[in-house]
């Protein structure tokens, strides 16, 4: 069929055209038919589809992590069991209020064992206190032999209760060295005090806003 064939066909008259043009028109029609639907329904029907695989994807990924943790919480649990058993006996290694009059006896025991003479045991007027626990600074000068002192900040650091020497600074006197340093000793609070702690600081934070 030529190309004035194909003109001369009569568009209201289609049942009459040949088989190839019927075919050649059924096709673009069909084409056509399905371009429209695409573009004004099938289109978001594809970006709803397209969006809902995407959730499909999020939700096994969070899945997969979901069970994961699952599986791990056994461990978690028993790594959080050893964290508080740490903490315990290191919370035990922290005198009561009750306890620090012996615990400044035993630093001053410390130094007078090794034959050390103390010009200055100052103990802080107030202490610092933090989340759980109270802080005391010692202002210390203690004279004596190099030997002595060394063995007296060793001795220190082998109290059962943990007392840490600070800003250390050493000078040679006439007749001996002599040793400056804040000694720094810590208690837990009791419960009464943590409360007390917590209000100041929904108080301060409340303040702040």
């Amino acid at each position: 069929m030529t190309l004035d064939d194909i003109r001369r066909l009569d568009p209201k008259k289609v049942g009459t055209w040949p088989a190839g043009p019927k075919i050649g028109a059924l096709v673009i029609a069909f084409a056509l038919a399905l371009a429209l639907a695409y573009w004004f329904d099938w289109r978001d029907q594809v970006a709803q589809i397209d969006a809902e695989k995407a959730k499909e994807t999020q939700l096994k990924t969070t899945f997969v992590e979901k069970k994961k943790q699952a599986l791990d919480l056994p461990a978690y649990r028993k790594q959080l069991e050893d964290i508080e058993k740490q903490f315990g006996a290191l919370l035990r290694q922290l005198p009561g209020k009750s306890e620090m009059d012996a615990l400044l006896t035993d630093i001053n025991q410390a130094g007078l064992g090794r034959g050390l003479q103390f010009e200055l045991f100052k103990p802080a007027a107030e202490e610092t206190m933090r989340d759980f626990y109270a802080e005391l600074p010692i202002t210390l000068r203690i004279t004596g032999s190099y030997h002595d002192l060394g063995a007296f900040a060793s001795d220190v650091g082998k109290l059962s209760r943990i007392v840490t020497l600070n800003d250390i600074s050493l000078a040679q006197t006439k007749d001996a060295l002599a040793m400056d340093a804040v000694a720094k000793t810590f208690r837990y609070l009791d419960e009464d005090e943590v409360a007390a702690q917590k209000r100041a600081a929904a108080k301060d934070k409340k303040g702040a806003k």
